[in-house]
């Protein structure tokens, strides 16, 4: 019988919590690191929903690794008793010719997903919380809705320690060393020794591994929540959303229904030169972008926020992740998970899943050929 392995999970937030729940299940030895603890703020999962999502506009190759997402969002929720997701649909609103919406009926058409496409009248009467342009066409994913990013990433975490896992709370991790057959994790207690090291630090990936060769942009995202003028949000389905044109925006009526959560994408956030001080005050003209959008597309809502939040994502140039062992002598058992692109949560089980496999066996089953596997950033 094999000996059991020890591996070390570096960033215990949304792909390092799974990764250690997937670690666990499989009898690997867990020691888990965070600078802070499970479900803080600082990073990418906060704001109180994410969304899930089977169709994909990026890339119709995500597809699979969705679907592999998909059976372990309900495995880990029946392993819990936790609703951690909640399926309402997504609406993928925009003009007719616009390429993220050619991008995801062909990602519908490939997969066979079960989806709905609604012209603008159909739109409009369907939804009337949205404004309509002509031109405008919808696809309704319907085994979609949003997830609770806090709570997964707690849970997680929680069922990892139940399967046998150790997590050092607030306990950043200095540097991290290959040695021979392993590595040497770092810390201001000291230093401990593994097999293999999942490296999951989400914004803080360039302090940790300064000599990445790879460029992670790391971006401050504002979110905020406005509550319904009136009641058209109330009376209709109410599906998260994303519009495509002419501001990719983003939106999930919040669960308890008071109100709705609006975000925007990459190109409206502004960079951020050390994630270990983040700008967490919000100033009025970088509300201006939401005020114009809920004046165009959603004037029930009421333009005065009553919520906003502020976390930070990373990025890659292609928006393809960076999954894999670092590159270099010695370096085949570290695996790092980064640059997600703001589209990652919905992966994280699946991602979680491909890091056990990686640590413990050095190769994944899931197609990966797409995404950086091999030491360098997909083309």
């Amino acid at each position: 019988m094999s000996a059991r392995k020890r591996v070390a999970v570096v960033g215990v937030g949304t792909m390092g919590s799974q990764a250690a729940w997937r670690l666990a299940a499989r009898g690997a030895e867990v020691v888990g690191y965070d600078r802070f603890a499970p479900g803080h703020d600082r990073g990418a999962a906060g704001g109180e929903t994410r969304i899930f999502r089977s169709a994909h506009f990026e890339d119709s190759r995500y597809v699979p690794l969705l679907q592999h997402a998909d059976t372990l969002w309900r495995r880990l929720q029946g392993e819990t008793g936790r609703e951690l997701r909640r399926l309402t649909g997504c609406l993928l609103m925009g003009p007719v010719e616009h390429q993220q919406m050619a991008t995801v009926l062909q990602s519908i058409a490939e997969h066979g997903l079960d989806h709905e496409v609604l012209d603008t009248e159909a739109l409009a009467k369907r939804f009337p919380q949205f404004r309509v342009e002509d031109g405008d066409a919808a696809v309704l994913d319907r085994h979609a809705g949003f997830i609770r990013p806090e709570l997964t990433v707690q849970t997680a975490a929680r069922r990892a320690e139940r399967l046998g896992a150790r997590i050092h709370r607030y306990t950043p991790v200095r540097e991290i060393v290959p040695r021979a057959g392993g590595v040497d994790v770092h810390t201001d207690s000291g230093r401990e020794h593994f097999d293999a090291a999942v490296v999951t630090v989400g914004p803080w990936v360039g302090d940790l591994l300064p000599d990445l060769p790879w460029h992670v942009d790391i971006r401050r995202l504002v979110n905020a929540w406005y509550v319904p003028a009136d009641g058209a949000w109330s009376e209709a389905e109410r599906p998260a959303f994303i519009r495509t044109a002419p501001t990719h925006c983003y939106g999930l009526p919040s669960p308890d229904g008071i109100s709705v959560k609006l975000g925007l994408s990459r190109a409206l956030h502004r960079p951020v030169a050390d994630p270990n001080h983040l700008d967490l005050t919000v100033q009025p003209a970088e509300l201006d972008v939401f005020t114009e959008l809920l004046a165009r597309f959603m004037p029930d809502l009421d333009p005065d926020p009553i919520r906003l939040s502020v976390f930070m994502e990373g990025y890659t140039e292609s928006s393809r992740p960076l999954v894999g062992p670092l590159p270099g002598a010695g370096n085949e058992h570290v695996v790092l998970l980064a640059g997600f692109s703001g589209h990652g949560f919905k992966l994280s089980p699946a991602m979680g899943d491909i890091a056990a496999d990686l640590a413990l066996d050095g190769v994944s089953p899931q197609p990966l050929d797409f995404l950086s596997t091999v030491g360098r950033e997909a083309a």
